[in-house]
């Protein structure tokens, strides 16, 4: 695995690749922006912190790390999403899952050198493969969650959750992969409602009670449970989710992670796509896949074979794509469920 090692201390360092760790529902994100200052920057390490949040992933993980490359839908017919899950054999990707507030320790881990006198506190939501945790030095918030130790975030009587997001504590997101940290505040009342741009969390109760570990459009191997995902800069689309002109050099990256890590028959049906449009094939020869992530896999090749006539002008490739795209990929075909746009979410 040491060419995979090299390819995440590259994207390490490539300020336009998103990164996240977590569970359905509740992940920590982290961005960088370009030349954006850093506090520390080790990629060797595989550390990076800014003024926003930090990642570290751990070196001796990475050999057992299990990646799987994936493209999803967008619910916008001429976008898609794509990432490499990071993942592990389920007996070594087990953490606590502790279901109550629970107070750990000092953070003696933290990535920058100051935070590691903060406390940690698991929140205690139950996820198999991370410890989704808060740190704080703040004296009243620590009253308060030292008060409510043992007992559900969920719980109505419990205050924590309230002083939590009123005192934008630091989350911390723990996987036997690495960790990731987060410094802004927390998306709400006091942000518009929405996440801060760059480094942020998202805790979604409604996704949490799913007990899913991932998304259903994500053909995540059989004993296997991701950690997190390395999100590489998408070719249609910003990491804010806006339209971008189509990136020919984007795509090209992808695509040679996707032949490499994704599920092999996937990249095998791509081919097949690819050689019946340039022999000018009929699509009513060609059979509709059975299973769901290769029909998302047939749709995406002609999304992305639809980009590629654009940016080249050939309106003959354009036409036959257009074909393909009216038999396989109308709007109204729902049997795989379209992904947010915004890489992470």
């Amino acid at each position: 695995m040491s060419e995979f090692r090299e390819i995440l201390r590259d994207y390490l360092t490539d300020e336009r690749a998103t990164w996240s760790l977590g569970s359905f529902g509740a992940i920590a994100e982290f961005h960088q922006d370009r030349n954006e200052a850093l506090e520390v920057d080790s990629p060797g390490l595989f550390e990076r912190a800014s003024a926003r949040g930090a990642i570290r992933l751990h070196a001796a993980a990475i050999e057992r790390i299990v990646p799987v490359a994936y493209e999803t839908l967008s619910p916008k017919p001429h976008r898609w999403s794509h990432a490499i899950a990071l993942c592990l054999p389920e007996r070594d990707a087990a953490r606590e899952a502790r279901s109550v507030l629970t107070e750990l320790s000092p953070d003696a881990d933290a990535i920058r050198a100051g935070d590691r006198k903060a406390i940690l506190f698991d929140m205690g939501l139950g996820l198999p493969q991370c410890d989704f945790c808060i740190r704080t030095r703040d004296e009243d918030l620590l009253a308060i969650l030292r008060a409510n130790l043992g007992r559900s975030l969920f719980d109505p009587a419990n205050s924590a959750a309230g002083a939590i997001l009123k005192a934008h504590p630091h989350r911390v997101a723990l996987t036997q992969a690495g960790r990731v940290e987060v410094f802004q505040m927390i998306g709400g009342p006091d942000t518009g409602g929405v996440s801060p741009p760059g480094p942020h969390t998202h805790l979604l109760p409604q996704l949490l009670k799913s007990g899913r570990t991932h998304s259903a459009n994500t053909p995540i191997p059989e004993g296997l449970l991701p950690l997190g995902y390395l999100h590489p800069a998408n070719p249609v689309m910003d990491g804010m989710g806006a339209d971008t002109a189509f990136d020919i050099d984007d795509h090209a990256r992808f695509q040679a992670l996707f032949d490499r890590y994704a599920r092999a028959d996937l990249p095998a049906l791509r081919r097949a796509v690819l050689e019946a449009l340039a022999s000018e094939a009929d699509p009513a020869g060609f059979a509709l896949p059975a299973d769901r992530f290769a029909r998302a896999t047939l749709r995406l090749t002609l999304r992305q074979q639809h980009r590629l006539a654009e940016r080249f002008g050939s309106r003959i490739y354009a036409g036959l794509v257009a074909r393909w795209r009216d038999a396989f990929d109308r709007a109204s075909d729902t049997d795989t469920a379209a992904e947010d746009d915004n890489p992470g979410h």
